[in-house]
């Protein structure tokens, strides 16, 4: 194998360019050749395609973002958008694929695999919800990114007795949201995964009243409910002074912290390692602090659960 393809593709992640670097350089030095498709698989569809060398990817190991682009393409699930990107990677003399990416981005990866074009996928998603790998790259500076806005929103909710409702990211699920809220000492967490109760919230926030408790700082995943309509829910019980934040994008934004960057470059060199061994359908992850292989269809089929006990420890340290 000595003509690879890499894409980045679905939502951008800080270690998406650290990875992207890594597969370029160690390529260059095992007499590989790399090409990089632009804006996710559209640019195999497209045949968007360009050589990527050792000074092309100079400097991009603290940038954050993509600079091969990213999309989400509608309808690669169709076998026949699947058939002309195999098609249009042959035509190129392509002997391989990495997708950078998250879960569906390794939907893809998996349908190329099954037929036969050989594709290795990298864990990258801020959301850290593929299953079988411990972290994803961009994780840890999204959570990173969400501790520093929350540590400076409760300077604001102390200096005025004020409790505040912030937002992150997380539709489906609730890593962000526990692991910024634990580290920022939020008295509410709330996740996905976990059905909460609006009578419950409303007590928690009336007890810390009676304690002579000045403020409440409330995390929430976007997908357990809208920062707005829980202002709206708490404003009609309880006459208190409540403001919300929602973090949005300033999440997946901005340098990759150093464990994002490391796991970016290590990712990489397995995935490169394994795809011109011939390995193919296999996802690239970190368990147990060890580089593994895991199987795409498991990847994206199963469901990676949270560790419900930490809530337990949030109850406990926000009296």
């Amino acid at each position: 194998m000595k003509r690879i393809a890499v894409l980045t593709s679905g939502g951008d992640a800080p270690g998406m360019n650290a990875a992207i670097r890594s597969i370029v350089r160690i390529g260059f030095s095992r007499n590989i050749e790399v090409i990089g498709a632009h804006a996710g698989f559209r640019g195999l569809l497209e045949k968007n395609f360009n050589p990527l060398l050792p000074r092309d990817v100079s400097g991009l190991l603290e940038r954050g973002g993509t600079i091969l682009f990213t999309s989400r393409t509608d309808g690669f699930e169709e076998e026949e958008m699947q058939e002309k990107a195999i098609k249009n990677l042959r035509s190129e003399h392509i002997d391989g694929l990495i997708v950078i990416g998250g879960n569906g981005s390794q939907s893809g990866s998996l349908a190329l695999s099954v037929k036969g074009f050989p594709t290795i996928g990298v864990a990258s998603t801020i959301d850290n919800d593929l299953w079988g790998t411990d972290y994803t790259i961009g994780f840890d500076t999204a959570v990173n990114n969400a501790i520093q806005a929350i540590d400076k929103i409760r300077d604001t909710a102390t200096s005025h007795a004020r409790s505040f409702i912030i937002e992150v990211m997380g539709r489906d699920k609730g890593f962000i949201a526990l692991d910024s809220g634990i580290a920022t000492g939020a008295d509410i967490i709330l996740i996905p995964e976990v059905k909460f109760d609006v009578d419950k919230i409303i007590k928690n926030i009336e007890e810390g009243m009676k304690k002579k408790k000045m403020h409440h700082l409330i995390v929430c995943a976007e997908g357990a409910i809208r920062a707005r309509e829980l202002e709206q829910i708490i404003r009609s019980r309880l006459d208190i002074e409540i403001r919300i934040s929602v973090l949005g994008y300033i999440q997946r934004g901005g340098s990759p912290t150093r464990f994002d960057r490391i796991i970016a470059t290590l990712f990489s060199e397995r995935a490169l390692t394994e795809l011109v061994r011939g390995e193919s359908g296999k996802l690239v992850g970190i368990k147990d602090n060890q580089i593994v292989l895991i199987p795409l269809g498991d990847a994206v089929m199963k469901k990676k659960s949270i560790d419900r006990s930490l809530y337990k420890i949030v109850e406990e340290v926000s009296v």
